[in-house]
């Protein structure tokens, strides 16, 4: 007999997944990856092809089923890459100009002229003036595509998030939605009415007519249509692959925080409301259930777990697994000091024009001391994060759950662990955000009461004044990449 399935889809910035897993018990029943690209055509710059995108997830799709035998998909939820903005023509569904990525900085120029309006910003959408942000770089998009604006203003174009693009070809246009969660993140709107804020549109630009209708994460987002990919199953899910490992970690109450260690970082914890950073973060919306609204705090950074393949390229190592291993073969980074901002330092500190740094060198550092470095390069930005939070919520965080692709990695997290001076919990599996929202689709057809994952525990391992000297060498190289006194 067919096992009732929720088929999971967690598009990232590097690969596709698709899951496949029992909507009774959480079971993963099979599973696909398909690798993305992104491009860097200039400095600071970074784009996909937003047809590769879509072309990833319909592949991965089919993978997945087809090598699943004895599934029977009951609905499918997507977890997907935030920040990242598409633009495509309404009559074609076809985009027509490159996929600007969360980790672009072209519209550095762009935030700083909105300066003078950060505090109304913040207090209508929670976000501080980043790049990171889509809603400069839709901006963007509109001035720079010849004809764009024009078109949009007519009603000629649709724009969203990816989350927003997938549905629109996996209904074959008929549905032009988002969920709030990614609606959040794009720094249009109101935190309050849980709607595009008026206010905000005129003073980036941007057409109501090209924005998705914003939904709670568990609406009925539609029923599949699109070629490749079976039809007419319901869609049950969109959410944030960050607020979606939160759910996945088991994390849907106050008091609780997770890290995700992708290409970059996403430190999380659910608030029992809006909570306003004095610490360099930032104010979001988790997930809607229904009529049920839960908020978050999250501080991000661009370059994580992408640092360590850096490292890889810069000491022409084979893979992250032999930086890894040279990086163990000293106890410590002998006073060097990596500083991975390498597309600007993300919070606490929101210095767009942050460059990359390694410092502290001398005669006797050795490749080893700069793999290690990269390590604790990753470890310290999101222990920066850690502190942040602690200071935000007055309180400070317990314990730490990790997940994401870089997590994996034993030594990276055994530093985190050190670094941050309380233990880190790293989940037996790592696909949390496919979790999270199978989970929360699962819960629609009254089976999503799974057992909790598995977690392996950390305890930080060096004394005081080891972690003090690596603290205090880390802010002045963090000063120094920024340009500023430390």
């Amino acid at each position: 007999m067919a096992r009732p399935a929720i088929l999971a889809v967690d598009q990232g910035t590097t690969n596709t997944k698709a899951l496949l897993f029992a909507a009774d018990t959480g079971e993963v029943l099979g599973r696909a990856s398909h690798p993305l690209g992104v491009v860097h055509p200039r400095p600071g710059w970074a784009e996909q092809s937003a047809e590769a995108i879509w072309g990833s997830v319909a592949g991965a799709i089919s993978e997945v089923i087809a090598t699943t035998p004895g599934a029977e998909v009951a609905s499918l939820a997507i977890a997907n890459q935030r920040e990242t903005i598409v633009l495509w023509d309404a009559e074609t569904g076809e985009a027509i100009a490159p996929a600007i990525s969360w980790q672009c900085r072209r519209t550095a120029d762009r935030c700083a002229a909105l300066a003078p309006h950060a505090e109304d910003i913040i207090a209508a959408t929670g976000l501080g003036i980043d790049p990171l942000a889509p809603s400069t770089k839709l901006a963007w998009l509109l001035d720079e595509t010849p004809g764009a604006r024009e078109k949009a203003e007519a009603g000629l174009l649709r724009a969203g998030t990816i989350d927003s693009w997938l549905l629109w070809k996996l209904t074959n246009g008929a549905q032009h939605a988002t969920d709030v969660s990614n609606a959040s993140r794009t720094q249009l709107m109101s935190l309050d009415t849980l709607d595009w804020d008026r206010a905000m549109l005129d003073l980036f630009g941007i057409p109501r007519l090209v924005l998705p209708t914003i939904r709670p994460s568990d609406a009925q987002f539609g029923l599949t249509a699109a070629s490749g990919v079976p039809a007419g199953l319901p869609i049950e899910v969109l959410l944030g692959d960050s607020h979606a490992a939160l759910l996945g970690h088991g994390f849907a109450a106050p008091g609780q925080a997770k890290v995700t260690c992708g290409t970059g970082s996403s430190l999380m914890a659910v608030t029992p409301a809006r909570v306003t950073s004095s610490h360099g973060l930032w104010s979001t919306i988790a997930w809607a259930r229904g009529h049920d609204v839960f908020h978050a705090l999250e501080g991000n950074v661009a370059v994580s777990g992408h640092a360590a393949a850096f490292g890889v390229r810069l000491l022409n190592l084979r893979d992250e697994g032999e930086l890894t291993r040279l990086a163990a073969e000293v106890p410590d980074s002998q006073g060097v000091t990596f500083v991975p901002a390498l597309a600007g330092l993300g919070a606490p500190h929101w210095r767009s024009e942050a460059r990359g740094l390694l410092s502290g060198m001398s005669l006797g550092t050795s490749p080893a001391h700069v793999a290690r470095a990269v390590l604790e390069g990753i470890a310290l930005q999101i222990a920066d994060i850690v502190f942040a939070m602690d200071a935000d919520l007055g309180t400070p965080l317990d314990v730490l759950s990790v997940d994401g692709g870089a997590a994996a990695n034993d030594l990276l997290v055994q530093i985190l662990s050190d670094v941050i001076d309380r233990p880190v919990l790293r989940p037996r599996q790592l696909e949390l955000g496919a979790r999270g929202v199978a989970q929360l689709a699962a819960g629609k057809l009254g089976g999503s009461d799974w057992a909790p994952v598995a977690k392996d525990r950390f305890e930080p391992g060096i004394d005081p004044s080891t972690r003090t000297e690596l603290m205090v060498r880390w802010r002045q190289a963090v000063s120094a990449s920024a340009g500023t006194k430390a």
